[in-house]
């Protein structure tokens, strides 16, 4: 799919947004997608369903946390979810269900949506966003990314093998996962292609 030559190719969504005509007018919308992002996490985390036997709850919050680094950049991305991260372990109850803090089991799955942010941004700067194939694999990295802190966190946390830890946090949710890779994978594209038109 060719996008229209106006827009670069290292080009993110939020970058293909009016800019602003001043330095402190550029501060604040870049401030304003980096909060923007972090609520977006927060609001998803709000769908929030318990899993029997699983201290990880099915949420919403994973596929904002993709959306908002593959749409943002990896910088952005990062600094976004981290914002997320830091709000939440002091006190913000936007955790999944409302929840807030540190000491959760699960905590480590939002460590893990910084450094998942981070990758699909960087993997969305190339073009990774642009097609069905390309956006399909950044977002199974992105999900591996989040599994990669999210699950040994886990198993620390509740004093079981790392093996065990993936049987309550890692295998039940793959079914979600693809469906969620599924969903980015159709609308990313269309993204794009609407972009396209309109350039």
């Amino acid at each position: 799919m060719a996008i229209a030559s106006s827009i670069p190719s290292r080009a993110v969504l939020a970058d293909l947004l009016p800019a602003a005509g001043s330095r402190l007018g550029g501060q604040l919308r870049e401030l304003a997608l980096v909060g923007g992002g972090a609520a977006l996490t927060g609001l998803a985390a709000q769908f929030s369903v318990n899993v029997p036997g699983s201290p990880v709850p099915v949420t919403g919050q994973t596929f904002a946390a993709l959306l908002v680094g593959t749409a943002l950049g990896a910088r952005r991305g990062a600094a976004s979810l981290a914002l997320y991260l830091l709000a939440g372990m002091a006190g913000l109850p936007w955790f999944a269900a409302g929840s807030s803090g540190w000491a959760a089991p699960s905590l480590g799955y939002v460590l893990g949506f910084v450094l998942a942010g981070s990758l699909t941004g960087l993997l969305a700067r190339r073009g990774a966003d642009r097609s069905p194939l390309r956006t399909a694999v950044a977002m199974v990295l992105g999900n591996l990314a989040i599994y990669a802190v999210g699950v040994p966190y886990l198993a620390a946390a509740l004093h079981v093998p790392l093996a065990r830890a993936a049987q309550l946090g890692l295998y039940p949710y793959l079914i979600g996962d693809g469906l969620k890779v599924l969903l980015a994978t159709g609308a990313l594209p269309l993204a794009w292609k609407l972009v396209g038109r309109r350039a």
